[in-house]
């Protein structure tokens, strides 16, 4: 049976093309709604482009017929816009008989449900909204179109139980033939059955169906740093591979997400020189309360966001010795050309050809946020995502909804791409206790 989704307008500032994605159901847009995402269109923010572009699919559907009358979709559906009226808000309780834009909304969707023969459901990412609407009886729902479940995320490794034998050809021949079929440059732990702490580390080569040995890490390090478990040696198979262009990285705090991203960029835009220089950037969200603006150029704005990055390339770079002379600091990369830190905020319209680019805290961003991002890369671009979908500043997205963990699903089946979930803290023992407890 039919249904009828009535949308509030955070949904169609999440994602304008909501309009389409219910299939042969009906749509009522709320005129309320229209007139609340009217005050965005004049941003420069994403929720501004959104809003532009919401206003542009409904000027076309316009152009065929009446909104109130209904427009019919092309997979079934039919798209109407619902005026308010005062008699709307008399059917709601006494509390929410107000002129506020929520409550003129869910009288529209009450309207709607006793007007309509068939079932009706209220669309909104509010929380809120969705508890006043189960107190008047009416079903909603959040939208989910783009939700990635955290509990079932992809975490891009797994375990392949084999026999002895197999276990040593795989040493012995340096590649092993698998039965089994595994995603796209999935990390394997490979398992003798006989004596499961005989184990091998492999990467699960699609195209020829085999698995193939990690990337030795040389005696010296990678600029100095070590794996120190297995998922952190995976990391550093699928950062140095020059085939695997997209690399996702997702890990709780102290993990080694950033130094280790930093390190294999390093290593191959200054010390090999397969990429042009290593590009760094994050998403601007404070945490707790905002400072406010800063003072100073753009170098100096972005100086207290950027401070972590800063502090890994000095950790590599060594920045202090044991008397407590400073040797060459990160500013020395930056100078020579090799390493450059910017912020996201301009990256849209550019095109980055042959760089080693690493976007960290990509949890704070939208999955069209990370869609204008990728689509950046330039020929021989290599990117890398790093995050923790449980820690999130910005306010309109979540463990399930965050551009990071979009990326991982949708491309888990990509030859050009690979994802490692780290699990074990590594920055220090009191560091590992507290993202553990606390």
């Amino acid at each position: 049976m039919k249904k009828a989704y009535v949308l509030d307008t955070n949904v169609l500032l999440h994602d304008p093309e909501a309009l389409f994605r219910f299939e042969d159901n009906d749509v009522v847009i709320p005129m309320t709604v229209i007139e609340e995402i009217d005050r965005f269109k004049k941003d420069l923010s994403e929720t501004g482009r959104n809003a532009r572009h919401f206003s542009r699919l409904m000027d076309d559907l316009r152009s065929r017929a009446k909104l109130v009358e209904g427009v019919d979709l092309e997979h079934g559906g039919r798209l109407t816009v619902r005026l308010y009226t005062e008699e709307s808000l008399k059917g709601l309780p006494p509390e929410l008989r107000n002129e506020r834009g929520d409550n003129r909304i869910l009288a529209v969707a009450i309207d709607q449900q006793k007007s309509c023969g068939c079932p009706v459901v209220f669309v909104t990412k509010d929380t809120n909204l969705r508890i006043k609407a189960d107190a008047v009886g009416l079903p909603a729902e959040d939208y989910e179109s783009d939700k990635v479940s955290i509990e079932d995320l992809y975490s891009g490794t797994g375990e392949v139980v084999l026999s002895r034998e197999k276990v040593d050809r795989f040493y012995g021949q340096g590649y092993l033939d698998l039965e089994q079929d595994c995603l796209p440059n999935q990390c394997l732990t490979l398992v003798d059955e006989a004596s499961p702490s005989h184990t091998a580390l492999a990467r699960y080569q699609k195209s020829l169906r085999q698995a193939v040995p990690l990337f030795r890490t040389p005696k010296e390090g990678i600029w100095g740093i070590h794996p120190r478990n297995r998922e952190q040696q995976f990391a550093i198979d699928l950062l140095l591979n020059e085939e695997i262009q997209l690399v996702t990285l997702v890990g709780k705090a102290g993990t080694g997400k950033t130094l280790l991203a930093i390190a294999a960029g390093l290593l191959k835009s200054a010390d090999e020189g397969q990429y042009s220089r290593l590009l760094v950037s994050r998403p601007v969200f404070p945490l707790g309360r905002d400072l406010g603006f800063l003072p100073g150029d753009i170098d100096e704005k972005l100086s207290p966001w950027m401070q972590p990055i800063f502090d890994n390339v000095e950790l590599l770079l060594g920045a202090v010795e044991e008397r407590g002379k400073r040797k060459r600091g990160y500013k020395e990369l930056v100078d020579l050309g090799i390493l450059e830190i910017e912020p996201l905020t301009y990256i849209r319209g550019r095109s980055i050809p042959k760089q080693y680019m690493i976007v960290d805290e990509a949890q704070n961003l939208t999955p069209h946020e990370i869609k204008t991002i990728i689509t950046r890369a330039g020929e021989g671009t290599k990117i890398v995502l790093t995050g923790d979908p449980y820690q999130i500043d910005n306010p309109y997205v979540d463990s399930s909804s965050n551009g990071l963990t979009y990326v991982v699903e949708k491309f888990k089946g990509e030859e050009i791409a690979g994802h490692v979930t780290l699990t074990k803290g590594e920055r220090s023992s009191l560091a590992e206790l507290a993202a553990n407890l606390l």
